[in-house]
């Protein structure tokens, strides 16, 4: 391996820049406008696996935004890895609380990042790493140590749930044959605590709309004789949870797994403080269901929260009006044993039959996904624990993360392979915020480590 690491030692100034070129690109899949510059980003990423050496490399349309992969396959009797990840970035916004403009990338230190961070739009999530892969695969191209088949499949939809993505599986299944997926979309717990997901939570992600009158109000003509959508709005999503931030939807806990003591008293056991928890997000308390850790309430228990809520005047200055509508965006993480589909139908039910007869409802589904446990005694996991190992110089912990992946569920499904979340983000690195970044020894490290994977899974598959 000495040749590979000196390869990427060289050149890792050449990677960073390459990786800030990505970064100016604003692949937004959630917004039509930005449809051009998420196309750019495939063709870049395209040109970027050809550059690599990879063969076969194709931009492949789908209903939505294209998927682009690419393979080298050296020998069919060796195990084939198959890379995930997405080129598409969340929105910007609020613009106003960026420290510096989200598509002009630049290396700023933190106490967190003393060595330097990338500040950008999809520095972590997950644009730098996958870019990881890349720049990894490269350096074992270039140094002949490649030592098994690899395939790369790279969506640009999965900030938007990956809606097309399913049927391209299907689709694709042979071309997307292979032994297990690597995704690096994840987090450790921090820069001295090497860390493998071993657990997402699902998702049910959905918008409501409440209407009132036919058309906006006087509020002083119509005033306490019409109905609010707002004010009933708020009062229908204050009433879904209960005085101990317990959900109140019925039957949304019927199919959640009961987590162990021993498996929770683990759980407490990774590094974890709760006042720097609190001082790194400027809070005075925590909140959350009762009789759970805050490492508990992020990861084994399922949420609901509002993503979004809108309605009426909110322009500059005041125009008292009594709206016609209501709308929010609304998201609920889930635990092993729910459904999104069944999740979906139960807060539909629930929020329709709290609504007075004053107002109309409207419940849309958007995006969901199901949940995931990664099994641990695995030759999949086996060989991440022995990489990060290697390259950290301490056995990473295990760890379930708080967010969705939902296509990890998915590859089980249509794939039959297992997925492995070996990520090098860190949860303070702001992803889906403002002021979103990526560590400059995450990025190294992490093109470090992933040739020790393809390394040591394909000893353990002989």
């Amino acid at each position: 391996m000495q040749a590979l690491n000196d390869y990427l030692e060289v050149n890792k100034e050449r990677f960073l820049e390459e990786l800030l070129e990505l970064l100016k690109i604003p692949s937004i899949s959630a917004d039509s406008a930005y449809q051009n510059q998420v196309a750019e980003t495939a063709e870049f990423i395209k040109t970027k696996l050809i550059a690599a050496g990879a063969e076969n490399v194709e931009v492949c349309p789908t209903k939505g935004h294209p998927i682009v992969y690419g393979e080298k396959l050296v020998d069919k009797n060796l195990p084939t890895i198959l890379v995930y990840g997405h080129y598409d970035v969340q929105p910007p916004d609020p613009l106003d609380l960026w420290d510096s403009p989200p598509f002009e990338p630049i290396i700023k230190k933190t106490e967190r990042h003393p060595n330097g961070a990338i500040f950008a739009r999809g520095a972590c999530d997950d644009k730098g790493q996958l870019y990881m892969h890349l720049k990894a695969f490269e350096g074992m191209m270039e140094t002949n140590t490649l030592p098994c088949n690899v395939k790369f499949m790279i969506e640009g939809e999965e900030e938007i749930g990956s809606v097309n993505l399913g049927a391209f599986c299907k689709a694709n299944k042979e071309k997307l044959a292979c032994d297990v997926i690597l995704i690096s979309d994840t987090s450790i717990i921090d820069n001295d605590t090497p860390s493998i997901t071993t657990g997402l939570r699902g998702l049910t992600y959905l918008e409501v709309e409440v209407t009132g009158p036919n058309r906006d109000l006087h509020s002083g003509t119509y005033g306490g004789g019409v109905a609010n959508p707002i004010n009933i709005l708020s009062k229908m999503i204050a009433s879904l949870q209960d005085e101990n931030n317990h959900i109140t939807i019925p039957g949304f806990y019927d199919d959640v797994e009961v987590v162990s003591i021993e498996e929770r008293k683990a759980m407490n056991q990774a590094p974890f403080n709760l006042e720097n928890y609190k001082n790194e997000l400027n809070i005075d308390a925590v909140q959350g269901e009762n009789t759970y850790t805050t490492l508990e309430r992020t990861s084994i228990r399922p949420t609901l929260d509002v993503n979004g809520i809108w309605g009426g005047y909110i322009g500059e200055g005041a125009k008292t009006v009594l709206p016609s509508k209501a709308f929010a965006k609304i998201s609920m993480r889930l635990v092993p044993h729910q459904n999104s589909d069944k999740i979906f139908e139960l807060f539909k039910k629930h929020f329709e039959s709290i609504a007075p007869s004053s107002v109309k409802v409207v419940v849309t589904p958007h995006h969901g996904g199901e949940p995931v446990v990664v099994p641990t005694n695995s030759i999949e996991y086996q060989a991440a624990h022995k990489a990060l190992e290697t390259t950290f110089g301490k056995a990473p912990i295990p760890q379930r993360a708080g967010g969705s992946i939902p296509i990890v569920a998915l590859f089980e499904e249509v794939l039959g392979v297992k997925s492995i979340l070996m990520g090098f983000g860190l949860n303070s690195d702001a992803i889906h915020s403002p002021n979103e970044h990526y560590g400059l020894f995450n990025f190294y490290k992490g093109i470090k480590t992933i040739p020790y994977y393809y390394k040591y899974y394909t000893e353990l598959k002989k």
